[in-house]
């Protein structure tokens, strides 16, 4: 249900490159007493062990049988798993609603609504002041009863965030791009928050805790990671944006970080960007998705095919997973140029693909990957918008142009099938545990 808190919302101004063969991971049976039977691999076994419940155990033994052929709808799932169409850009997804399906749809979160049903935001990833965010709002039952937009008018709304306040932070990338705070629970407009930088925004993620916004930048290889603290939390009108220096090299593990002021985090196209106003700040290489949970924030980057994580308590960051070094060393690599990302409340990381093979992938706690799905037949489109619903049955996600390759051809789906439920709500992203070291 919604939980806006009025003082969020004060007034402000204003693959390409490889395809790779999967291995097998074999088709043993798994048992539920946590004992593993002969024929599942190494790598099936770890996440069986880690999942520690019988709803666990099934879900990963259904990813670990692998993809079967595609279904009607193009989309290849686990043993089990079945998909559904629930809009299509340029169309209305209720009969009679005035909003059709936005074009381009990207980044993307649920919520629960007081009735039990739940609403799933979009962005759309067009310009000029085109872009925006729609709504689809569903039913107890799982159907879609409304659609509307919650901003409108912006430009290349990529990726975003969900705040525990329960609104949706819609970045925009493009150099002057701003992240605007959006209510999802009904139509409106959001609220811009320059205080939160101007520059090729792709994510955000709050940290309940240390009260801090993460932000990611997609801007080739030369792209900060930026920490946002409001001044007077949660109202993200006035605060201090940062930037990260990395101690070290993180490549060759775990390293320290330093956060440093952006002297002018709203710089004018003729101005210093922010991620060249601190010398020292460290490079990532294309800022995509990210997530927080249990005081890590875990964030892609695209360009080199990795995901980070950073550890809030400690201001530490260290590779996750890193597909290149997975492949070097023989070990299975299905996730490359990552995107979008979501975490569980158990520490999985589901991660979209941004071409490649189109798939989501889901990683381990320990780092080992399993495909959740693949979609066949949209060859010049990416995975976009993961999200599940608030009881963690159903996935949603999006082809964001689809068959046809163009933005006007996106499609959103939902996936259904044994996921462990609420064992899984992403509610729980913002649990007050911390990992421990």
């Amino acid at each position: 249900m919604s939980t806006i808190d009025p003082r969020a919302l004060p007034a402000a101004a204003v693959s390409r490159r490889r395809f790779l063969g999967q291995a097998a991971l074999g088709a043993g049976l798994l048992t539920i007493g946590g004992q593993v039977a002969a024929g599942v691999n190494e790598a099936t076994r770890g996440l069986v062990r880690s999942a520690g419940s019988e709803a666990r155990q099934r879900f990963v033994e259904a990813l670990g049988a692998g993809l079967q052929p595609p279904d009607a709808n193009g989309v290849r799932l686990p043993p089990g798993f079945t998909s559904r169409i629930v809009a299509r850009s340029g169309q209305a997804a209720v009969r009679g609603a005035a909003y059709a399906w936005h074009p381009a749809p990207d980044g993307g979160a649920c919520y629960a609504t007081a009735d039990g049903g739940w609403i799933y935001v979009s962005n759309s990833e067009v310009y000029p002041e085109t872009g925006g965010v729609g709504a689809l709002k569903f039913d107890a039952q799982g159907t879609v009863v409304d659609t509307y937009a919650v901003l409108s008018g912006t430009n290349v709304n990529c990726a975003g965030g969900r705040t525990p306040w329960n609104t949706w932070l819609s970045c925009e990338e493009y150099d002057l791009g701003l992240v605007w705070e959006c209510d999802p629970f009904k139509p409106g407009q959001g609220i811009a928050r320059p205080a939160l930088g101007t520059f090729a925004h792709e994510a955000c993620a709050v940290d309940p805790i240390g009260k801090h916004v993460y932000l990611t930048e997609d801007k080739g290889s030369d792209s900060g990671f930026y920490r946002f603290t409001p001044t007077n939390y949660p109202d993200l009108g006035e605060g201090v944006l940062e930037i990260m220096e990395v101690l070290g090299d993180p490549v060759t593990g775990r390293k320290r970080v330093i956060w440093h002021r952006v002297p002018n985090p709203n710089p004018t196209a003729e101005q210093t960007p922010c991620r060249q106003q601190i010398e020292t700040a460290y490079h990532f290489k294309r800022g995509e998705g990210m997530y927080y949970h249990d005081g890590v924030v875990y964030f892609a980057t695209t360009s080199d095919d990795r995901i980070w994580a950073y550890r809030c308590r400690d201001a530490a960051i260290e590779i996750f997973y890193d597909a290149q070094a997975r492949q070097d060393a023989g070990l299975d690599a299905p996730l490359w140029e990552p995107d979008n990302v979501v975490v569980d409340s158990s520490g999985y990381v589901y991660v979209s693909e941004d071409s490649d093979d189109l798939q989501v992938v889901m990683i381990g706690p320990e780092g080992t990957p399993l495909p959740l799905l693949q979609l066949v037949g949209h060859d010049a489109s990416e995975v976009t918008g993961p999200a599940f619903s608030p009881d963690g049955l159903r996935f949603y996600c999006s082809s964001q142009r689809g068959t046809a390759g163009s933005s006007e051809a996106g499609i959103t789906f939902e996936i259904s099938g044994p996921f462990p439920g609420t064992e899984v709500i992403l509610a729980s992203g913002f649990d007050a545990r911390v990992t421990d070291l």
